[in-house]
């Protein structure tokens, strides 16, 4: 008799047991899709920025080639206009001798 109580008995912790670790897996299954719709959020997220960055440098790199053609601009006029003090020098030299 008193193996048939010990074996009733086990067997219903071990269904105790198994029903506990069903409960302990849902859970963690649970858990795992919560962190993947997070880690998907954020490397939509991440994805986003990264684009955002990209166009920004572009901008850049744009503004980047406006200013070199402007600096070369800049650089010609000023040459030429010391080129015309050079001349407009070498003119009131002439007329001052």
């Amino acid at each position: 008799m008193k193996k048939i109580t010990y074996k009733i008995a086990l067997t219903f912790t071990s269904i105790l047991y198994l029903n506990s670790c069903g409960n302990v897996s849902t859970e963690l299954e649970n858990k795992l899709n919560e962190l993947k719709t997070k880690t998907e959020s954020l490397d939509s997220l991440i994805n986003y920025e990264v684009e955002k960055v990209l166009t920004l440098d572009s901008i850049v790199n744009l503004e980047s080639e406006k200013v070199k053609q402007l600096d070369t601009i800049l650089h010609k006029s000023s040459a030429k206009l010391d080129s015309l003090s050079k001349k407009g020098t070498k003119i009131i030299e002439k007329i001052s001798n």
